[in-house]
């Protein structure tokens, strides 16, 4: 299926890594079987609200009499399981907050909570500015928010503890 399929070597091994790096804490705290729940509940939803977002813009392009651009839109692809790796890292950033990650580049420290909210800003800017770079933004966006909203829930039911 799209969401496990990688759209190419780069994104593989930068999704990879990053299950790799966050994955190992989130499956963790949530435990295996929930994790897979959970990965699979919000990788689906990324998915659903990147096609939302798809048919909100395709409608736009069509009412502008542009249907090249909404053919363009209908035709694109859209595969990898970002989505659901960004659920991950969230997941990593509310069950240990504090946590310090060091980044590359730029040089510097910062905790997982702060971390997990600038790429949140930067993938929802992405999506409203980013224009036909061919990355899904919003179903990165929609990973983060679907995985906040399931954590939430199951926390009120006493099910998860962080």
């Amino acid at each position: 299926p799209p969401l496990f399929t990688p759209s190419g070597f780069c994104r593989l091994f930068i999704n990879m890594f990053a299950l790799g790096r966050f994955g190992q804490v989130a499956e963790c705290g949530l435990r295996r079987q929930r994790f897979l729940i959970y990965n699979l509940v919000v990788g689906l939803g990324a998915a659903a609200l990147r096609i939302g977002v798809n048919w909100i813009e395709i409608n736009s392009l069509m009412d502008a009499g542009n249907t090249a651009g909404a053919m363009r839109a209908i035709s694109t692809p859209m595969l990898g399981g970002s989505g659901a790796i960004y659920d991950v890292l969230l997941a990593f950033g509310m069950l240990r907050p504090n946590s310090v990650i060091m980044l590359i580049f730029p040089p510097i420290a910062l905790k997982a909570k702060y971390f997990v909210i600038i790429y949140g800003v930067i993938e929802f800017f992405g999506g409203v500015y980013g224009g036909g770079d061919g990355v899904a933004h919003f179903a990165h966006l929609g990973g983060m928010i679907w995985g906040f909203f399931l954590l939430l829930y199951w926390k009120k039911r006493g099910k998860l503890y962080y």
